[in-house]
């Protein structure tokens, strides 16, 4: 059953990801501002979809701990379900991501729209001075910017290390560094086909402040990043227990 349901969503994903990139690109042309709340529609669609096709729900805990405007959130990343979901968290989403996703047709194009803030990551030195000048022109739209600090998916339990990328970007742009922990990897596995019913959990840690440094701010993001692992699951259980389905967030 889970194949099938795997298989389903997978269809499902596709075909949500062709209309809503078709329908951004025409949007791109006409009204460019309304590109970003089209990417929140594609997102909450596929949230959606996971939720009835494969019983997958989502809890968020820790919204309150991030300030309005701009900010930094350095995530861990396990699962292509951590590329999309912060666009229905947050105002106005800015991921850094790798500039190989440039060169897919219409999509790409309409990363540079959203003004994500493409990384090549064997530029060295270079692909810093461009993330930092691309981070200014996001902080001046008070955007909130959304970096995987590990580089690359890992599994579950097994983090990878701290890049000293989102230092630098801290330093640079003034803005608390928001620790992000999730177990997404449990139920939607990198480059799984299955997709594991239950609950994929987002924890969202305390602000670390710029004003610390750069060493400070990687020791204390190390450390926040831990203390909210060691809160989310690294076993899946009760795969075969009816999930609730609806969507849960704890923010006062």
């Amino acid at each position: 059953m889970i194949m099938l349901r795997s298989a389903l969503f997978n269809v499902a994903f596709f075909a949500i990801t062709f209309v809503m990139t078709v329908a951004a690109t025409a949007v791109r042309l006409v009204a460019p501002r309304y590109v970003l709340p089209v990417a929140l529609a594609w997102a909450r669609c596929l949230i959606v979809a996971m939720r009835i096709i494969c019983g997958i729900r989502l809890q968020v805990s820790g919204l309150e701990n991030i300030p309005q405007g701009a900010v930094l959130i350095a995530s861990r990343h396990q699962s292509a379900f951590d590329t999309f979901v912060w666009f229905t968290l947050l105002p106005r989403c800015c991921y850094v991501l790798k500039d190989d996703l440039l060169r897919i047709p219409l999509f790409g194009s309409l990363i540079t729209a959203l003004r994500m803030i493409p990384v090549d990551r064997g530029a060295g030195g270079a692909a810093i001075r461009s993330l930092l000048r691309q981070a200014d022109h996001a902080v001046q739209e008070q955007r909130q910017i959304v970096i995987f600090p590990e580089g690359t998916r890992s599994e579950p339990g097994k983090p990878g290390e701290l890049q000293p990328g989102v230092a630098a970007l801290a330093t640079r742009t003034g803005l608390p560094v928001i620790p992000v922990s999730t177990d997404s990897g449990l139920h939607w596995g990198r480059r799984a086909f299955r997709k594991q019913p239950g609950t994929i959990r987002i924890l969202i840690g305390k602000p670390i402040p710029a004003e610390i440094g750069r060493k400070a701010i990687m020791a204390a993001l190390e450390a926040g990043m831990a203390a909210l692992d060691r809160t989310v699951p690294v076993e899946i259980s009760g795969l075969d227990k009816p999930v609730d389905n609806s969507v849960k967030r704890s923010r006062p």
